[in-house]
């Protein structure tokens, strides 16, 4: 089986495991991955991009000229493309930047031109209603005739499209995986006594952007209404609300109790998650977020939960978008914003050292069952061996 993956996403190598370890399930496959040769993402990592080619048996990764250095959905490739899909004769092209992008119409419509007959699928992570405009709609309408198989990031995607009329086949697979080489349970001695942490403490984790839709000012609240219970918290990351963040803390003299960490390399995550007792991701819905057609962001995911579970470490989450799917009985979830919730969940656990391992170790089992590279690539190969 021939497999064509288009997606800016790949630009980052690590992000790539998934499908290097789909290539590796059978000599017989062969996956390739076009990138765009320059990409400018934005925010935080606003620096330029300039990918690389990389080959390693039956895996390789191709950059091409693109349009729209910075925009998802406007991304499109030169001419170069033409000649690399002819020659590589895909059984599947794969699009991984939604629905209403220009990059999966181009190549549905090579596929056409060509006379290639692969199955055409692309990947999504939109989970919030949304109405077209002219020419969207046409866009979406002739992306949507034209697909054989649609993978969704999670179940509000899949139901969303559904409602746009979408009637073939379809899975719910997050676009990448967890490294169980990289994150698993590992004792931390040295870097608990660089931040003060003792065996007599309860950490609190939170990793991720500071900013409101992820529901940090809510975890401080509740953690405030809890001062006679042994916690700390373990703040990694950074963003707008830090100031308050801080503020909070010294108005409650929480200051000893708050450990803050500013972004670290990814290789080093699993270091300080497993400093945990327990991760909480308190994500809210909210509606300030604008597009062309849509309104509103709420949790498409949260990849950290099951960075946490690779740890064995037990998780709290809210009730936000994909988050209650993700955990399912393997942790404890609260109504999002809901303060007095959230602190009966941190109050259990603490409580409740047995609950907290138990929970743990399914998060862990459900980890490697569901979550790790290999598990989504071979859910992966069924769906296209099944289209």
């Amino acid at each position: 089986m021939r497999i064509l993956v288009v997606s800016h996403t790949y630009i980052v190598e690590l992000n790539r495991e998934k499908l290097r370890e789909l290539a590796k399930l059978d000599e017989k496959i062969q996956v390739t991955i076009i990138v765009p040769k320059i990409w400018q993402p934005g925010g935080i990592q606003n620096k330029i991009i300039e990918s690389k080619p990389f080959k390693e048996g039956n895996f390789r990764v191709i950059p091409v000229d693109n349009f729209s250095k910075n925009n998802q959905g406007l991304l499109t490739f030169n001419y170069q493309i033409l000649e690399i899909i002819k020659n590589f004769k895909p059984d599947i092209i794969q699009v991984e930047q939604g629905v209403k992008s220009l990059a999966y119409a181009q190549l549905i419509t090579i596929n056409k031109l060509l006379n290639l007959k692969a199955k055409n699928v692309f990947f999504t992570w939109w989970n919030l209603p949304y109405q077209n405009k002219f020419p969207v709609n046409w866009l979406e309408k002739y992306n949507l005739n034209n697909t054989d198989g649609l993978i969704a990031g999670n179940q509000d995607g899949l139901d969303i499209l559904k409602e746009h009329g979408y009637k073939k086949e379809a899975i719910i697979l997050p676009q990448l995986g967890v490294d169980e080489t990289l994150f698993y349970p590992q004792k931390q001695p040295e870097l608990a006594a660089k931040f003060g942490i003792n065996s007599g403490n309860f950490v609190v984790g939170f990793v991720g952007r500071f900013v409101p839709e992820k529901g940090i000012l809510t975890l401080l609240k509740a953690l405030t209404n809890l001062k006679e219970l042994p916690w700390k918290l373990l703040l990694l990351g950074r963003g707008e609300l830090e100031p308050e963040i801080r503020k909070i803390a010294s108005e409650n003299s929480l200051e000893n109790r708050i450990i803050m960490v500013e972004s670290v390399p990814h290789q080093e995550v699993a270091q300080y998650i497993n400093l945990m007792d327990t991760l909480v991701l308190p994500s809210e819905t909210t509606y300030k977020f604008k597009t062309l057609t849509s309104v509103g962001w709420k949790e498409q995911f949260g990849h950290v939960l099951i960075e946490a579970m690779a740890c064995k470490i037990a998780v709290i989450g809210s009730d936000s978008g994909e988050i209650p799917h993700v955990i399912g009985d393997t942790g404890l979830i609260f109504p999002e914003s809901n303060i007095s919730a959230l602190e009966k969940s941190l109050t259990q656990l603490i409580k409740q050292p047995k609950l907290r391992e138990n929970l743990g170790q399914l998060g862990y089992e459900k980890c490697l069952k569901e979550y790790t590279n290999k598990a989504l690539a071979l859910q992966q190969l069924k769906f296209y061996q099944q289209l």
